[in-house]
């Protein structure tokens, strides 16, 4: 049941950041560095494993661990870590691999990242720790 609250409150918090990221403050920044990458429709099914898989990984790797150690600074760091981390893994494969790819969209997209996912592990602790305890 922990878990499924972890998951819940994380979900929620990253969903409603990242769509306010992308749609709203670095849409245009995308839009201008990333030009003809981007697609005109949004694939959501792919969006969507992306996310599941994502929050998954932040709760059992950030936000259960934390909970567990009764510490709201290890998911705020973790967090963070984890954020850049998985990041880069795309951004710097991306740079490696992709003609043009926008250094400065790599540096922006991993800072995002962590936090991103320090912010939303955050509240995921939150959720753990305040509404049971960790099993």
């Amino acid at each position: 049941m922990n878990f499924v609250r972890a998951f819940g409150a994380t979900a929620i918090t990253m969903f409603v950041l990242d769509i306010a990221w992308l749609g709203l403050v670095a849409k245009s920044l995308y839009a201008r560095e990333m030009g003809t990458l981007l697609r005109p429709d949004i694939q959501w099914l792919p969006a969507l494993l992306f996310y599941t898989l994502y929050v998954a990984a932040t709760v059992v790797f950030v936000v259960l661990p934390a909970a567990e150690q009764h510490s709201f600074v290890r998911a705020l760091l973790m967090g963070a870590f984890f954020g850049v981390a998985t990041y880069a893994t795309y951004d710097l494969t991306s740079l490696a691999l992709i003609r043009d790819f926008p250094v400065r969209i790599a540096v922006v997209d991993m800072i995002w990242g962590m936090v991103l996912t320090a912010v939303s592990s955050s509240v995921g602790y939150w959720a753990a720790s305040t509404w049971g305890s960790v099993r």
